[in-house]
């Protein structure tokens, strides 16, 4: 395809940058009237206490919607869920293709069948070393180490210029499951200079110097933590890092322990790992049920929760509250993951209930139980000079990464480099320039069932809610101005004390406005109910210090 004059390559993030999670980005190339368009990723992240009811959080593809005609396709770069968790909710509509490796094609099979979801999406297998063309891109899926299976980057080539996408990335040459990161080949795109070259990448560690530990060094401490403990050892992890899993299992193994599952998320994702050939040669996984049979000296548990899910196994066992697994004092459970920013205290409250029965726990402050899948500072810098870019665009992460990232590119002689938030449209080739909030971009609510803006959600509601309670007050009048039925009072969320009762203050307030008015007045619904609405407020204000939720129904029969 010969290039055109007016052809430009952009990139436009629609999630994920300025941010951790909900990852979603648009290239487009083409006159600027008439561009074609990839995505690459579409991730969600999860509702907090802030946002109660969300599950999921998840990037507005109105822009993608504008120009569907010619979006030509999405590419994955892995299954992490802040990268392809928003897959069957957001890209149905458009009815085209999504390249992805086999795993997480698998993953996406997976989640569909776990989830009940109807919709599906047409999926094409990719991989690394095998370029495809669709429309005016050429696509190359290249392998990168990370904290789960068959990551890639991608090489994005156009007539015009070429894109390296790191998606999640990490220098690691002992990965466990997986292949390392392909540096000869990052090399070769670096040497070829027919075309100018961007890179679009990873700033999540880009505040932390030095090169991340490997996943061999964190099975060596999990080996020597399994074989030197006397009783049971409990491990938690995210289920998706096979790799950390298979690191458990040889440790179990060696210390001649057997290895017992507990978790929805570990057993489907480790049975797409044993699909894919992942497991072979490794000793069988037992369920949960095997649990009481095996020696308190002869087991190894892997169980999910590893982010203090309420739900998941670690907590109930936490709790007390799992059905066929306890931990006693003496035993040992290491944590090998991190908190993700907003989990702390979930996390912490699980760590000391199981401290309080006299459980060990070990987690990566005590040692090298955990390791990160993402670049520091010095493998950013190996990453330049292999691929000596001639424009940076630093991606997935909050504000103080990414202008740590663009700082970073500068010190190494970047000449380009283009900071950007979600919203702003990069213009990569030719002149490289940001052009700030040029799309329309916001979230989408998963709430329950029903997927919805943050204004069409009932958030603000529930916030109200949860804050000042709600009261309920109906009665019946009739023409005259009598009372005929109630009032009927629900109180909900407001403080009861043994010296005095909420619910008879508002009550006693709802009974002398009714006999303070006029028959005539209470004969005027609504002047009766703003009455009724304004009184119990201020009463309760004035015992409680807070307002509440207040609904009147005044029935006129």
């Amino acid at each position: 395809m010969a290039k055109n004059q007016r052809d430009e390559l952009v990139f436009v993030p629609l999630g994920g940058v300025g941010e951790i999670g909900m990852n979603m980005g648009a290239y487009g190339f083409g006159p600027e009237r008439s561009r074609k368009w990839i995505v690459v990723d579409c991730g969600v992240s999860f509702g907090g206490p802030d946002l109660p009811g969300i599950e999921l959080i998840m990037p507005n593809p109105e822009f993608l919607e504008e120009h569907a005609d010619d979006v030509l396709a999405l590419i994955l770069t892995h299954s992490h869920e802040d990268h392809y968790g928003a897959v069957l909710d957001l890209w149905p509509v458009f009815d085209k293709p999504v390249f992805c490796t086999p795993f997480t094609a698998a993953m996406l099979a997976a989640k569909r069948a776990g989830d009940g979801i109807i919709d599906n999406v047409d999926v094409t297998i990719m991989r690394p070393g095998q370029p495809f063309s669709v429309g005016p891109f050429t696509i190359e899926a290249i392998n990168v180490a990370h904290s789960i299976p068959e990551a890639n980057a991608l090489l994005i080539s156009t007539p015009a210029a070429r894109v390296l996408h790191t998606g999640d990335w990490k220098l690691d040459p002992t990965p466990v499951g997986n292949a390392p990161t392909d540096v000869a080949r990052l090399q070769k795109i670096g040497e070829d200079r027919s075309t100018p070259l961007a890179l679009v990448c990873d700033s999540t560690n880009a505040l932390k110097d030095g090169e991340s530990p490997s996943e061999a060094d964190v099975a060596e401490t999990l080996t020597k933590l399994i074989a030197e403990a006397p009783h049971r050892v409990a491990v938690t992890t995210f289920a998706s890092n096979v790799g950390r899993v298979i690191s458990i299992i040889r440790a179990a193994d060696k210390a001649g322990r057997q290895v017992v599952m507990s978790g929805r998320s570990l057993h489907r994702i480790m049975g797409i790992a044993r699909e894919q050939g992942m497991l072979e040669g490794l000793p069988p996984l037992l369920d949960q049920d095997a649990y009481g049979s095996i020696a308190r000296n002869k087991i190894v548990l892997i169980c999910t929760g590893s982010q203090g899910e309420a739900r998941a196994a670690i907590a109930r066992i936490a709790r007390g509250e799992h059905p066929v697994i306890d931990l006693n004092a003496g035993d040992r459970m290491i944590f090998s993951s991190w908190a993700i920013p907003g989990n702390e205290r979930e996390v912490n409250d699980i760590q000391n209930r199981l401290i309080d029965k006299g459980i060990e726990v070990i987690t990566r402050d005590d040692g090298l139980v955990h390791v990160t899948g993402h670049p520091r500072r010095e493998e950013l810098r190996k990453l330049y000079g292999w691929l000596k870019p001639d424009v940076l665009v630093p991606v997935h992460g909050e504000a103080m990464h990414l202008e740590a990232h663009a700082q970073l590119g500068r010190d190494a002689g970047i000449a380009n480099v283009c900071e950007a938030r979600n919203g702003d449209m990069v213009r990569l080739f030719p002149e490289p320039m940001t052009f700030p909030a040029e799309v329309r971009t916001g979230e989408l609510y998963l709430d329950g069932l029903v997927l919805c803006t943050p204004e069409e959600s009932g958030v603000k509601g529930r916030r109200r809610l949860s804050f000042g309670g709600h009261v309920v007050v109906s009665l019946c009048v009739n023409g005259g101005g009598q009372v005929v039925s109630g009032p009927d009072l629900v109180v909900e969320g407001l403080p009861e004390t043994e010296d005095e009762s909420l619910s008879e203050l508002i009550e006693n307030t709802v009974k002398g406005i009714i006999r303070s008015m006029p028959n005539k007045r209470r004969g005027d619904t609504e002047v009766l109910n703003s009455a009724l609405f304004k009184g119990i407020r201020n009463e309760v204000n004035a015992y409680w210090g807070r307002k509440p939720n207040v609904s009147v129904f005044v029935h006129r029969v």
